[in-house]
């Protein structure tokens, strides 16, 4: 069953399995930070460089099971499937939002 997502990050799930980085950057802000695997990075042009070497990386596709509004942060758990040990699975993503644009993602 589909579930419901604010419109961002409806479009950034979107944009995340069809491996598009211009459609995803495009709903960051551009002092966004993204922390994942232990890293850090920041920025937009760093974010890009996070997204394409993910593609490569896992060959992957993510679809949003349960949403949730916590803390002030938007909390997507999404099925991740792809070229990893493991896979699918269940992955947590905690976005901060500000005015329709994503300031921090935390996947992990």
């Amino acid at each position: 069953m589909p579930i419901s997502l604010r419109d961002t990050l409806a479009r950034y799930f979107t944009a995340a399995s069809a491996h598009d980085p211009e459609a995803m950057s495009a709903l960051f802000a551009s002092a966004a930070v993204v922390r994942d695997e232990g890293r850090e990075r920041r920025g937009l042009a760093a974010i890009r460089r996070w997204m394409q070497e993910t593609f490569e990386k896992y060959d992957y596709t993510v679809e949003p099971q349960a949403f949730e509004e916590r803390g002030g942060k938007s909390v997507v758990t999404a099925l991740v499937s792809g070229d990893f040990p493991g896979s699918p699975v269940s992955i947590r993503h905690e976005f901060t939002l500000e005015d329709g644009k994503i300031t921090r993602l935390e996947i992990g």
